[in-house]
């Protein structure tokens, strides 16, 4: 081995023990809070929260890619690209990022975090990536239609008293509403984001923020999301799960993770087996 393999050895070694340390410590710090939160709870005698047991009665819903429709960016990579299919390359980078940045504790907004993303993958790809290509991807992201199954789903899970919630890594913004603009606002009672708690999902502080906002506990949240890491963290604190397997997305079979209770390759169905589940 080399003089220069071994310093490369050695830089590995504690990046990878540095990565280690920081995610126990994340995960020690979690299991502090809860451990806190739990002896709280037990010397008062009494629960602050409602819905403590029982079936889940919110269904709290991811936002892009479940409700809203991210193909609607393709144009934008077409044009950069020449290829609108990159959209799923960025996608998937965008988590990969995100979850990167709660790993290691700075925090950027989900938008910001996609805009560097893709000027990224214009090094990568040895194109050129416009502050006009930029804007407009960012644009895109704030105006998204919602899937056509999208509104009969929520209408079957509101009309069978299920109380509904979004839940998005994207942050507020004050001028454009997402969902107002899908014209599929009207279906919530509260939109959520994790920029309250500057982590995305799936760590585990995001869903227990959700809770506490809707003051119940989170055995009476289902978490309904189009990507498995997503219903995976939710179960992780005590929700349940169901996931809208849109194409490029599906269950993963590993037994010693939990498992979605419902799914559906759209809202529909999976609306249905939740009303079959909890609510007949």
């Amino acid at each position: 081995m080399s003089d220069d393999d071994v310093v490369i050895s050695n830089q590995r070694r504690r990046l990878l023990t540095g990565l280690g340390t920081a995610a126990l410590g994340g995960f020690v710090a979690n299991l502090g809070l809860l451990s806190t939160n739990a002896n709280a709870a037990e010397a008062s005698g009494m629960s602050n929260f409602a819905g403590g047991g029982g079936n889940p009665s919110i269904c709290v819903f991811d936002v892009n890619e479940t409700l809203l429709d991210i193909e609607y960016l393709g144009p934008v990579f077409q044009r950069v690209f020449g290829d609108k299919k990159v959209v799923r390359e960025w996608f998937n980078q965008l988590i990969l990022y995100s979850n990167a940045v709660t790993l290691s504790g700075p925090y950027t907004t989900f938008f910001t975090l996609g805009q560097g993303i893709l000027k990224m993958l214009g090094t990568i790809h040895h194109v050129s990536v416009k502050e006009s290509d930029v804007d407009e991807l960012r644009e895109r992201m704030l105006t998204m239609p919602a899937h056509p199954d999208v509104p009969a789903g929520l209408k079957q899970l509101k009309e069978a008293g299920f109380r509904l919630v979004t839940l998005t890594n994207s942050p507020p913004d004050p001028n454009v509403s997402p969902l107002k603009h899908a014209g599929i606002d009207g279906f919530f009672e509260k939109s959520l984001s994790i920029d309250r708690v500057r982590r995305f999902k799936p760590a585990p502080q995001v869903y227990h923020m959700a809770a506490e906002e809707l003051n119940v506990t989170p055995s009476a949240i289902c978490m309904v999301a189009a990507h498995v890491w997503d219903t995976i963290g939710a179960q992780s604190v005590g929700c349940a799960g169901a996931l809208v397997a849109r194409p490029g997305n599906a269950p993963l079979p590993v037994p010693s993770l939990p498992q979605p209770q419902a799914v559906a390759p759209d809202l529909p169905g999976v609306a249905s087996q939740l009303i079959k589940l909890w609510r007949s």
